[in-house]
């Protein structure tokens, strides 16, 4: 799993590239607070190696929760920029800061 930010010069916007590593699942998204946590809107496209992958325009300087999706399945990146738990979840969730 993995994060990548590329900040765009011209516009308040941060391209963000989420990654996961899962070749025997059939689908992923990654779900958070600028996606309303809808998975159809964070679905992750499947490439031939078995990865996951999207790329997302997220407004810059501001966090953000989220999580992944698996199969069902919510996991958290352990490369996020840090945890915070959320009482609604009952657990930790992941937090990316632009």
């Amino acid at each position: 799993m993995s994060i990548k930010k590329q900040f765009v010069k011209t516009k308040p916007v941060c391209k963000v590239t989420f990654s996961v590593v899962a070749k025997e699942a059939k689908e992923a998204s990654v779900v958070g607070d600028f996606n309303n946590w809808n998975i159809e809107e964070g679905v992750l496209n499947k490439l031939k190696n078995g990865t996951f992958k999207g790329v997302f325009d997220l407004n810059k300087d501001a966090a953000y929760e989220f999580k992944y999706v698996i199969d069902g399945v919510f996991v958290n990146e352990p490369e996020a920029d840090s945890f915070q738990y959320n009482e609604f979840a009952g657990n930790e969730n992941g937090v990316l800061v632009l």
